[in-house]
Order: structure tokens, then sequence, then C-alpha cells
């Protein structure tokens, strides 16, 4: 019978044998798992829980809340105040960072996440996930503010996503490869399946809201025009279309089986730079896709390069299959020139 390696017994094999994960980050990255699986647990439940609908709030966004939304923030902020390996939170529900209270100890990391990514879904039985990203500290920073999390993406020390479907999978890097554990409800742990993972370097295979095409920017309708004209076309292959609307799903797909995901920049609000905000889906969804050999841009720029200005930044996304994303980011390139 084959070895069954847990999340735990993953986590201190790389720390023994590669040196990769500090204890306090394996700790850390342990009880995100945890949250995880309690946000498996409401999320599961539906109806039953009461958890379905919306919470008749507001985030920082401007985006209503669901009840599970909210759920998962304080889910997340509960099982990591307390044990003393983080300095502080930011999460996409919240305006500002979240610091570790006083009574607690307070370690070196910093902790992003999108509590529940895709809420859109929550009501209609559709895949939704939970994105995080960790950072380490500042050295010398005498106090935790705003501006210790505005790192670049390259910083990260690892960042990964649960995501709730059919089966309760959990993807994670460190920086070195990408390794996927499926939650074995019965042990309540969750279990190695998938190490080094790989995205294919071609695809026939993309992501795309296709509803706002009207928007899309010239080099984008370029792009999808192509993919659209099938084996008669300039790509003289056939391109499939796939849209979960949840980006932690799509993403999943990607790392599965290849593809490209995008989410660019459109007319509707030209004065922002994108849609998905950069430090809680972007970088950690770009370390990942960079980790399984694939590729993550803005269109223009390679995403884990983006030196961010603001919490709850916005960026334009273009990741997965690395000949795909190199193809979109150079139309917009040549456009620019």
């Amino acid at each position: 019978m084959t070895r069954r390696i847990s999340l735990t017994q993953y986590l201190i094999e790389q720390q023994r044998q590669h040196g990769h994960i500090p204890q306090e980050l394996r700790l850390l990255i342990e009880v995100v798992a945890r949250a995880c699986k309690r946000i498996a647990i409401s999320v599961n439940k539906g109806a039953l829980g009461d958890v379905l609908g919306t919470a008749g709030s507001e985030n920082v966004q401007g985006e209503v809340q669901k009840k599970l939304d909210i759920i998962a923030n304080e889910v997340l902020i509960e099982a990591n105040e307390w044990g003393g390996h983080l300095a502080a939170m930011a999460s996409e529900e919240m305006e500002g960072i979240y610091l570790v209270p006083n009574r607690f100890p307070q370690g070196e990391y910093l902790l992003m996440f999108d509590p529940l990514d895709g809420s859109s879904n929550i009501d209609v039985n559709v895949s939704i996930g939970t994105i995080f990203s960790v950072l380490k500290k500042p050295e010398g920073s005498k106090g935790i503010s705003e501006d210790d999390f505005l790192q670049p993406g390259s910083a990260q020390a690892a960042a990964g996503y649960c995501v709730y479907g059919p089966q309760t999978t959990l993807v994670l890097t460190v920086g070195d490869g990408v390794a996927m554990f499926t939650l074995d409800r019965e042990q309540g742990s969750f279990v190695l399946t998938q190490e080094d993972v790989k995205i294919p370097e071609d695809t026939k295979e993309f992501a795309i809201n296709m509803s706002n095409m009207r928007h899309w920017d010239a080099p984008v309708k370029r792009y999808i025009d192509e993919c659209l004209a099938g084996v008669e076309g300039p790509r003289g292959k056939n391109f499939n279309m796939r849209w979960i609307a949840s980006m932690v799903a799509d993403v999943h797909r990607i790392l599965t089986r290849g593809g490209v995901f995008m989410y660019p920049w459109d007319k509707r609000e030209p004065n922002k730079a994108g849609k998905l905000r950069l430090m809680y889906e972007a970088n950690p969804m770009a370390f990942l896709v960079e980790q399984a050999g694939g590729a993550a841009t803005n269109a223009r720029e390679r995403i884990l390069d983006l030196k961010p200005s603001q919490l709850h930044e916005r960026v334009s996304v273009v990741l997965g299959s690395k000949n795909e994303v190199e193809r979109v980011t150079r139309y917009h390139l040549e456009q620019g020139r």
C-alpha cells in the first residue's frame, strides 16, 4: 500500500532534509490548514448551517459580504492570532491590518488572505476557496505598520490556497515546487496526493469572462479572436473556454491540466489597473503558478516584481501555461511600442 504522508509529516521532512521551512513557518502553515478545515465544515453545511445569503454589509472594496465571507475571516483570525508566529494579518475583508493582540506573543511573519474567494458561487454550490500569502516581517522594523506588508510578491515565504469542491484540496508552495494535499475527512488530516506539480507550457484552453468582451483592450481582443478562430485561424488549433468565476477554482484547473487565466484591465473602470487584488490574490497565485513552471504577468510585467503601493491595490492578471502568457504579454508590449 502506498505510504500516506500527512501535511505535518511533509512539512517536517522539508524542514529536516532541505531546510526550506523554519519551524515557525511550518507551524504557521499548519494553523492555516486547520483553519481551512473549519471553513470547509461551514461551507459543506450550506443551508443546514444557515450560512448562505448575504450578511447585509459591505467590505472595504464596496462589495456585498456573504455570511460565509465574515465567518471565514473570523476563523482565520482566531486560529492564527495566538500562536506566536505572526506579527500581523491583513485580509481582503478588512480595511486595515490586524495586529496580533498584546496578550499574545508576536512572531516574525505577516499573513495575508482572501478568506473566501468566489463568494458569488456560494449559494449555487460551485467551488470556492481560501487564498493565503506569507511574508517575513522586515528586519529592523520597530513596530508593525501597513508599509511592512507592501513587499513585492517575490518576497513571499509561502503561499497557497484551499479549494472547497467535491474534495477539499490544499495547494502549497514554500518556494521549492508545488504540492497538493487532499483532506481525508475520516482521519481529519490533509494527505499528500501530488508532488512537484507542473503546468504544461502549451495549452488549448483559456479562462476569461466573455461577457466583458466589448470592454477589453485591443491586445486582449486580438488574443481571444485568434483562439476563437480555431484550426482555420492563425493559431492552427481549436481552443476550449472555461470560466468558473472563482479564481481559486480556475487556477486549480490550470495547475491540474494547464490553461491560461485572464482577468484584464477593461474600459469600465479605466483608472483602476484591474479587478483582482495584488496582495491577496495575484501574488500568491503567481507564486504558485511560477513554482509549477508557468508564468504570471499583469499583461506587461511579471506580477511578482510589482512593488505594492497600498494594501488593497488592484492589478490585471494573466497566468498559466508559459507560452500562452508570454504571447498575451507580447501583444500588450507591441501595442505599447
